[in-house]
Parts: structure tokens; sequence; C-alpha cells
């Protein structure tokens, strides 16, 4: 039973690991009347050709005919999606790829300023009524990637989560110093360089890190190198709690968690997981590239390289074919815009 436990852990890649196996051991030993009502067994079952048509593209077709389950990931910091994710993993093959979106991505919304805050990704969550839903929706329409499900954890979860593994080792690339008394509650980050155990609180500060005081360096790619710090990170923090057994207060962190998985899915999908291993992660951003717009700093999506990572995700071989495909799509977007 505890291989099984640590299976699902990994299998389901989510931000805070041990946090989101907390539900699944909550709710089925300690709460089991309060989870969502079940679906059938093989509702996330998504080997399923009857869609597929002749005008699909390769990719369309390889989407249709996939066994991946595409998993939204958010970090929450109050009303702000501070950490977006999307977490693909293939059922069949026992691969996962974790895709980060840069928090300040660029994303047009009606009733809003061309280049406000309200422009950047993160501040769905708090400005839409539908929070998850509509962050499902936009990152769908950003990347092209079919979102099934969502997993939400704010960063008091992940306080729990890290302290619940007895801490992370990792090492610390650089003196991380940083003070933000107007931030609600005031920040203040001082964590020395070198390898060390990262505990709860230190892993607050350490995942929110991205520039420094005056005189102490920050990551020099901004958003882009945190992303980078905080996948390193979910590899350690995999990697530690592959290697223990789940604490019996594990139950403490399922408040902070909110998915719209059900139960007989979690079952599933953690039978689907047996004999994944962290080796069979893949981790990358989402193609693009940062500039400044009307005086703010927004990363925008680069459209023709998401394609070709979600070619390479999907495992189709890029030809002259399946480039005239694109190509028919483009233009037929085109003209749809030019009318």
């Amino acid at each position: 039973m505890n291989q099984f436990f640590k299976v699902f852990l990994v299998s389901l890649l989510i931000f805070s690991l041990v946090a989101f196996t907390g539900v699944f051991t909550y709710v089925k030993y300690f709460n089991p009347e309060n989870i969502a009502i079940e679906k059938p067994e093989d509702s996330l079952d998504t080997e399923n050709e009857d869609g597929i048509t002749e005008f699909d593209t390769p990719l369309e077709k390889a989407m249709k005919k996939s066994k991946r389950v595409n998993v939204l990931l958010l970090g929450l910091e109050g009303l702000r999606s501070d950490t977006i994710m999307i977490a693909s993993y293939d059922r069949k093959n026992k691969v996962a790829d974790i895709i980060s979106v840069p928090r300040d991505t660029y994303f047009p919304r009606e009733g809003y300023g061309k280049y406000s805050e309200f422009m950047k990704i993160n501040s769905i969550y708090g400005s839409d009524d539908n929070r998850q839903q509509a962050v499902m929706d936009a990152v769908e329409e950003l990347t092209g990637i079919p979102i099934d499900k969502y997993v939400s954890i704010d960063y008091e979860g992940v306080r729990a989560a890290v302290d619940a593994v007895g801490g992370v080792e990792f090492n610390v690339p650089f003196h991380m110093k940083y003070t933000d008394p107007y931030d609600t509650p005031p920040l203040y980050i001082n964590i020395q360089a070198g390898n060390q155990i990262i505990y709860g609180d230190k892993a607050m500060e350490f995942l929110r890190f991205r520039k420094g005081d005056p005189g102490y360096p920050g990551y020099a790619e901004g958003d882009v190198g945190r992303i980078q710090t905080q996948q390193e990170f979910i590899k350690a923090a995999i990697g530690k709690a592959l290697s223990l057994k789940l604490p019996n207060v594990i139950s403490s962190v399922y408040p902070y968690v909110k998915t719209n998985f059900t139960l007989t899915e979690l079952l599933g999908l953690a039978g689907d997981s047996i004999g994944f291993s962290k080796d069979n992660i893949n981790t990358t951003i989402m193609p693009g590239v940062a500039q400044y717009m009307g005086g703010l700093s927004f990363y925008i999506a680069d459209g023709e390289e998401i394609t070709k990572l979600l070619y390479d995700i999907y495992d189709v071989t890029l030809t002259s074919s399946t480039n005239s495909d694109k190509d028919k799509e483009t233009t037929a977007d085109s003209e749809e815009k030019t009318e």
C-alpha cells in the first residue's frame, strides 16, 4: 500500500506533491462522504477515436487518440495564481511533461486596459467569477492543449506539504535577500547560498523569490529564472517523497487543496501510474519572449514554437505534410480575421 501511495503521489505531479496525496488519504480514510459525486471509472479515458475526421491535422488526431491526462496546476497567492503549470501525464507510456506558464504571460481580455495588469494571465483567477475554470479556458486557448482537470493550492498548503516530507534538500544558487514591507503580509526573504534543507517557511520564501534588494542578486531572466528553479525544486521534492512513508498527519494539508478530480478518477489514474519514475519527467517553459509594453513587463507566447512543442509531446513527426496542415490552419485563421 505504501508503494501505491508513492506512485500516486508522483503521477499527478502536483506543485505541492505531498499535499495532493493528502487529499486522497484524507478523503479515503477520514472524510469519504464529502468527496464530489463520482463519475464512471473510464471518465478519464481519452483514448477515443470516434471524433477523428479526415480534416483533422496529425496533431489533432494524435490528441484524440492519446491517453494523456492534462492537469492545470495552480499555486495561489491570495487571489493571484502566482504559479501556473500544465502537468501532462501519458497514462500508457508513463511519461509526464510539466509545462510552466509564466505568470506575466500576455492574455488579451475584454473590458480591461490593453496593457494593464489585468492582461497578465495571473490576474484571471482573482478577477473572474469562474476562478479555476476561467484559467483553464485561458491556458487551453493560449497553448492549444486540452485541459482535463485542475488542482489548486495556496502557499499555506505548500508550507504544510514541505514540512510533511521533513523539508527538501536543495542547493540555493545565490544569497536570496528581498524585503517588501508593503506586501500582505510583509515579505522578508533572507536565504543564504549553498546546499541546505529547506523547510516550510523558507520554502515559501524560496519559491516566491524573483529579484533581490539593492546590492543583492536576483534571477537574470526574472520570472523565467524563478520558474526553472521551481521545476528543479519539484524534482527534488519528488525524490524526497519517493524515499519516505507518508506521515499520518498528511490530512492537515487537505484544507488547502481544491480540485475537480473525483475519488474514482484518482484511483484510476493511480493504477495507471504504477511503474512511473521521476526519471520520466520532462520540464519546460512555455515558449515565448519577455518584453515591455505600456510600461509593464509581459511574456509574449510564441505560437509557432508552442505548436512544435505539442508535436514533440504527442510524438508527431514534423514533415512537409504536417507543415502544410499548419499552413492551412494559419491561412484559414487569417481569412476569418479578414472577414
